[in-house]
């Protein structure tokens, strides 16, 4: 699965501390995203895309 966490949430300036908060995880666990380690549940994918007001599959999607 290839993820664009990191580069969506940097082009809001958000922390990965305020992304944490704002879906109610850990700043580990968007670190741990960011660096393709850690596969989110769908409900937390789609936290993740309501937190960053874009679509789920603009945010993850697979890789070939």
């Amino acid at each position: 699965m290839i993820n664009k966490v990191r580069e969506k949430r940097k082009e809001q300036h958000l922390t990965q501390e305020d992304l944490a908060n704002k879906v109610g995880v850990t700043r580990k666990t968007i670190l741990s995203l960011e660096k393709g380690s850690y596969i989110p549940s769908l409900l937390l994918a789609m936290d993740l895309a309501s937190a960053l007001n874009i679509k789920i599959d603009q945010l993850f999607f697979r890789g070939e």
